[in-house]
């Protein structure tokens, strides 16, 4: 048996054509889910990036207990288990982020890796004279702005873009080893996340009238640009996502050409989605996680069943990649695992949980049952107290600094750090009173009646039902007491 599974970034759910978007080209997405079985349900875990990604590994949530970070000493991998299981792993990808501090114990879980670099402001091309920046909006600039108009100019065609190079690596292991049997491709890139840096072939597909400055990285904050400013932006983001559909097609080629299908299972998904001007928003982690991040596309095609062209509506999450992979390659699930294998899902529709949990450290906790999504706020004035749990104390391109580490204290063992003690690193408060009211309030939604979460609703009753959700599957991550405190649950 063989599994690949490709990854995208930031990859909006609400602007695929399988999810009812008429707008954005990507027809091989369409065909994508004529081929494989569509999820209605799916969201996120742990946001943003790297978070992500460690449930991916890890198969549960991470929010509650830690930011940003690297698998830790204690962690369950799911590509490191299959490689000690005999399956062969490689993972092809620029995205930069796990070769940072922040992220840098994940890609030696493979067997092997490859990495290509120039995404956003990866530290890539030097060049000590400041490049050439167009006049850009305000709040826009800073090292990644500069790094990103340096790597730019060294990527004057299609075939010079870190997506490209990837997905023909990822092309290159499928044809090498296409007659073995046991091994696990991870394809990802860093597409369609922001800069939306693309060839005119793409942005060719969405002709519009524009005449403002150049913008096609939205900042991380309240949208203050004009409309056409923003229907700009998501053109610039729908052209990347035409690109990605693009290289699709080429995987989708390969395993129509090599008859893959038989005994390949192919995954298809991304870590979060990204906010564009919706909601009064741009991007991601700083508002309330609406759906249009946190309400995410997959698609699964698994061999066992055979089963194409369907849709499921069971609640599924990131969590539950790891454990389905596994259970792909009749590998044992770790007991820490929360994640439930897909297979009865993707074979019947079956029902794996009743709600599902998903955030960021330190922000709004949010519960779901597929109906309705639940978001509560912290009601402490500094939003403490807070703590990161970690034996690898970095953030997101550095290290903690010392300062940060001064008042260390070694928290008791929890249910998954296989007795080992963490560190507990306390997170500065910060002043919510003159925080953005919508990022401070709890709010209900019910999106049958209101699928674009415009109208908060106000119902005691299915607010207790959601609590009572959120305090079980709370207590099941074996969350830490403050984070109870921190939110004003008994």
């Amino acid at each position: 048996m063989k599994a690949i599974m490709v990854m995208f970034d930031s990859l909006n759910r609400h602007m695929l054509p399988p999810y009812g978007c008429e707008w954005v080209k990507a027809r091989n997405f369409e065909r994508l889910a004529a081929s494989t079985v569509t999820f209605d349900n799916c969201y996120i875990g742990s946001a943003p990036c790297m978070p992500a990604r460690r449930e991916i590994h890890t198969g549960r949530y991470n929010f509650l207990h830690r930011s940003w970070g690297p698998i830790e000493p204690f962690d369950d991998s799911m590509p490191e288990i299959l490689k000690n299981s005999g399956v062969y792993t490689h993972l092809v990808s620029d995205h930069y982020h796990y070769w940072e501090e922040g992220g840098c114990t994940y890609h030696t879980r493979y067997n092997t890796w490859e990495a290509f670099r120039g995404q956003e402001g990866d530290p890539w091309k030097g060049e000590v004279k400041d490049p050439y920046i167009p006049e850009s909006l305000p709040g826009q600039g800073g090292k990644l702005w500069r790094q990103d108009w340096v790597n730019r100019k060294y990527m004057p065609k299609e075939e010079d873009q870190p997506q490209a190079k990837t997905f023909a690596a990822g092309l290159e292991f499928i044809r090498t080893n296409y007659t073995e049997d046991n091994w696990f491709l991870q394809i990802e890139t860093f597409d369609p996340h922001e800069p939306y840096f693309t060839q005119k072939k793409y942005k060719d597909l969405y002709p519009h009238k524009y005449d403002g400055t150049h913008f096609d990285w939205p900042p991380y904050r309240r949208v203050q640009e004009t409309q056409q400013q923003v229907e700009h932006c998501r053109y610039e983001y729908a052209a990347l996502v035409s690109m990605c559909d693009e290289y699709l097609g080429k995987v989708l080629n390969m395993m129509d050409e090599l008859d893959l299908w038989d005994d390949t299972m192919l995954i298809v998904n991304t870590d979060h989605g990204f906010l564009l001007g919706e909601h009064g928003w741009w991007a991601k982690c700083a508002m309330p996680f609406y759906n249009e991040v946190a309400h995410i596309p997959l698609f699964i095609w698994d061999p066992r069943c055979g089963i194409k062209g369907e849709r499921r509506q069971a609640l599924v999450q990131t969590i539950d990649l790891a454990p389905t992979l596994l259970d792909f390659f009749n590998v044992n699930i770790p007991e820490n695992m929360q994640g439930i294998a897909l297979k009865d899902t993707i074979s019947t529709d079956a029902k794996i949980r009743e709600a599902a949990l998903f955030g960021i450290h330190g922000g709004h906790v949010n519960c779901t049952d597929g109906r309705y999504v639940y978001m509560r706020a912290p009601v402490t004035a500094d939003n403490e107290p807070l703590y990161e749990y970690t034996l690898m104390p970095t953030h997101m391109r550095h290290t903690f600094y010392p300062e940060e580490l001064q008042d260390i204290q070694l928290a008791s063992p929890f249910a998954f750090t296989k007795g080992c003690r963490t560190m507990k690193i306390k997170v500065p408060g910060r002043d919510l009173s003159k925080a953005d009211k919508e990022t401070v309030s709890n709010m209900l939604f019910d999106l049958e009646s209101d699928p674009k979460q415009e109208n908060p609703i106000n119902d005691p009753d299915v607010e207790k039902m959601m609590i009572e959700h959120m305090v079980e599957l709370m207590k099941a991550n074996d969350a830490p007491a403050e984070q109870f405190e921190r939110l004003g649950l008994a």
